[in-house]
């Protein structure tokens, strides 16, 4: 009599994890790398598991975030209270203070714009750059494609070396005698170019430009190496159309970010042949003091051209991780499969495509023949169409669910609304007619940080609330997770809300002090306004630090195989 054979299935390598250890407080520390990685420095400091690495991209990026926020704030309060002494800075930011003979404290002109720099700087390329794409990608590609680890695990260490060796160079450039960078973090010439423009047009510039240029090398090594893992170590069975949507998002902003950022570093490499060679690739016939320089046939417009090939695929590169995340959070807690996963792909290959073909819609006021402006209006607007796509299918993902409103959730929802708004602003500023009147103006600094920053922030909170448990074994707060939604949320449309008006009434951005016009005088409560709320939206934020690292000792335990239930 024949028997039937019953043979046990294999278990995942996560499996046998689990059966080993069992779900205790160490089961997040079992790495997915070399084994024989022991000591404190191999382990914490030097190491290339990927979840290790992801940690530190993440702790790396929320300190870039509390210093690129205490810059806003300060220039917030110059904007907001300029008749009240900022005397008792003093002892921090030093001569940048200028006291007068009656005890009253005004923030330094050059050091206005120099944080202004610092602050766009710091929150676009190391916090939602680094801190978001490196993170999630880090953790992420590797558990969700069934890999044991990246494809090369001492690339990935040194993505991130160079990306922490490019904020140390930017953090020394702020204790500069003459000043760090104030050129704007587009680094337009001829501020970026001659060394006598302004205060930090020398040394400060010259450490901008190496700083950006080593984050760059990070970015090449990490998107080398996320191309290459999802292309080559999927599990058995997994084609690229049963990729996670997370996933499908890390890849394409790789690819993104492997055809863009070359482009930046050549720039700066013109930058600094002009700076130092005697070149004149982006300056013309220009006075100073009624001095001709020696510089002739150049133009700034070139580096318009190569900034912006990467300023708008960067961009993308902020908001696509957002969106994967966001798919994945949304489809969990609202326990349903993600509605239209084929339309989500192909959005995101549209989206990434057309990212590359608009980038003069940031020149529009450069003196570029308005018919070529046509073509960028034109395929500008047409990005629109997509990114609808992602959230008519996310509300219908969430439609008819059995929704939990915790806190990832909600950072998921929220991102929605912010994408939303950001991007209604967004068809405004896309017509060349329309842009005449808002380029430049308070409307612009609402529409970008709103679609870009806030909403790549909730993205990022939104992961953060939501992996937590499998990056430490245990669970944030829940009730201060909550505090911290509702208070960034409504605190993030007090800031931004109100600019758009501020725009709409031609208030002009980077500006030092709106106390000297008339036309302005009577914005003066709307700019006090804006203050306060950005110091509250601030104060909500280091509630959800101390969470966090509180969480990671005290939070409750992870104890079960599905906590959320999906």
């Amino acid at each position: 009599m024949a028997t039937a054979v019953i043979q046990k299935q294999p278990l995942s390598y996560e499996d046998q994890l689990i059966e080993e250890y069992g779900y205790d407080d160490h089961f997040h520390e079992h790495h997915h790398g070399d084994p024989y990685q022991s000591n404190f420095i191999t382990t914490y400091i030097f190491s290339q598991d990927h979840k290790m690495i992801a940690k530190q991209f993440l702790i790396t990026g929320m300190i870039w975030a509390i210093i690129g926020g205490l810059m806003s704030l300060v220039f917030r309060l110059q904007l907001g209270f300029p008749e009240e002494s900022l005397a008792w800075l003093q002892p921090v930011l030093g001569k940048w203070i200028q006291v007068n003979a009656d005890g009253i404290g005004t923030l330094a002109p050059e050091f206005y714009y120099a944080l202004v720099t610092m602050h766009g700087t710091i929150l676009v390329f190391f916090v939602l750059t680094a801190g978001l794409s490196g993170t999630f990608s880090n953790l992420l590609i590797p558990l969700m494609i069934g890999a044991r680890d990246m494809a090369s695990p001492l690339l990935n260490m040194m993505s991130y070396w160079f990306f922490f060796l490019a904020g140390l160079v930017m953090f020394f450039s702020l204790f500069l005698s003459t000043g760090p960078f104030a050129g704007g973090w587009t680094a337009y010439p001829p501020l970026s170019v001659l060394p006598e423009a302004s205060s930090g047009s020398g040394a400060g510039m010259t450490l901008w430009t190496i700083s950006l240029v080593l984050f760059v090398v990070s970015v090449l090594l990490g998107g080398i190496n996320y191309i290459t893992t999802v292309l080559n170590l999927r599990t058995k069975g997994m084609s690229m159309w049963r990729l996670p949507l997370p996933i499908w998002a890390f890849f394409i902003t790789a690819i993104i970010g492997l055809l863009s950022f070359p482009v930046l570093a050549s720039a700066f490499f013109l930058v600094m042949c002009d700076r130092e060679l005697g070149t004149s690739f982006y300056l013309s016939e220009i006075f100073i003091g009624g001095q001709a320089l020696d510089h002739v046939g150049g133009s700034p417009i070139l580096y318009q051209h190569l900034f912006w090939f990467l300023g708008h695929p960067e961009v993308y590169i902020i908001i696509l991780p957002a969106m994967g995340i966001v798919s994945e959070v949304l489809s969990v807690h609202s326990r349903k499969p993600i509605f239209g996963y084929k339309a989500m792909v192909y959005s995101i290959l549209a989206i990434a495509f057309l990212s590359f073909i608009v980038w003069a819609h940031h020149m529009f006021m450069s003196g570029v023949n308005p018919f070529i402006s046509n073509f960028f209006v034109i395929f500008t607007l047409i990005i629109a169409v997509p990114s609808a796509v992602k959230v008519f299918n996310w509300i219908a993902t969430v439609y008819g669910g059995n929704i939990r409103l915790n806190s990832a959730n909600l950072f998921a929802i929220g991102f929605v609304s912010m994408f939303i708004s950001g991007g209604l602003t967004g068809i405004f500023l896309g017509n060349s007619a329309i842009d005449i009147v808002m380029h430049d103006t308070y409307f612009v600094v609402a529409h970008f940080h709103i679609v870009m920053g806030v909403a790549a922030f909730f993205g990022m909170y939104a992961g953060v609330y939501h992996w937590f448990p499998k990056m430490y074994g245990r669970f944030m707060n829940e009730t201060l997770g909550k505090i911290h939604f509702w208070g960034t949320l409504i605190g993030a449309y007090a800031i931004f809300w109100p600019m758009h008006y501020l725009g709409m009434a031609g208030v002009p951005r980077r500006y030092y002090s709106f106390d000297v016009f008339q036309a302005f005088a009577h914005f003066d409560q709307m700019n006090k306004f804006i203050t306060v709320a950005a110091i509250l939206v601030f104060g909500v934020q280091v509630l959800f630090v101390i969470n966090f690292f509180y969480s990671i000792w005290r939070g409750k335990k992870l104890t079960v195989r599905n906590p959320y239930q999906a």
